[in-house]
């Protein structure tokens, strides 16, 4: 019976937050500062758990990429992952994937990050990706996304709809943060933050 392994991507993959780096990326430093400060009402108030995590990205993505047209937008994304990404992987979790991969465990990437910049990378891996959704309406990215943010507890039902479980022998995951735990809870071998090293 082969195994599974599950990978959170920002802060376990990567060493930095993905979604910061693809606003810097596509839009500049000074643009991200400039969002932060128009932003910075929205970000204290999701600090003080006074509006949730979606909500909060969704503000970031519209005031930044906001009918951005889609293909203009993937196509910044798939260069991001060819340039720029490989720079910010953490150098034990890309031998652990390789690692699972060689023993025949099928990997996953489960994120919160939108799968536009997340699944080209884990396309050049061979590995899998379940991240947040973007919507997009007449071509344009809207900032909001379609269903929930991939995090916490739809992190486990994003899987289950995804995987048969009970087809595997062994469960692995990875996580290094509080939207991880649900995910790390229905592993054999759960790891918190284990390429911190």
């Amino acid at each position: 019976m082969n195994n599974i392994a599950f990978f959170d991507f920002d802060g376990t993959i990567t060493t930095k937050d993905t979604l910061w780096e693809i606003i810097r990326f596509q839009k500049g430093t000074p643009a991200l500062f400039a969002g932060w400060l128009v932003m910075s009402p929205v970000l204290v108030m999701f600090k003080l758990k006074m509006i949730s995590n979606q909500r909060t990205k969704e503000l970031m993505l519209k005031y930044h990429f906001g009918g951005t047209s889609l293909q203009e937008f993937q196509q910044r994304c798939d260069v991001f992952c060819k340039e720029t990404l490989s720079s910010m992987i953490r150098p034990g979790a890309k031998a652990e994937i390789a690692k699972h991969q060689a023993e025949g465990t099928r990997v996953i990437v489960v994120t919160a990050s939108a799968e536009n910049w997340v699944a080209p990378w884990c396309k050049e891996m061979g590995i899998e990706c379940i991240g947040s959704k973007l919507a997009v309406q007449d071509g344009k990215i809207t900032g909001m996304l379609t269903g929930l943010n991939c995090n916490g507890d739809e992190k486990v039902c994003r899987i289950e709809a995804a995987v048969d479980l009970k087809a595997y022998g062994k469960i692995y995951a990875y996580g290094d943060s509080s939207g991880d735990k649900q995910m790390l809870a229905i592993a054999q071998e759960p790891n918190f933050r284990p390429f911190r090293n």
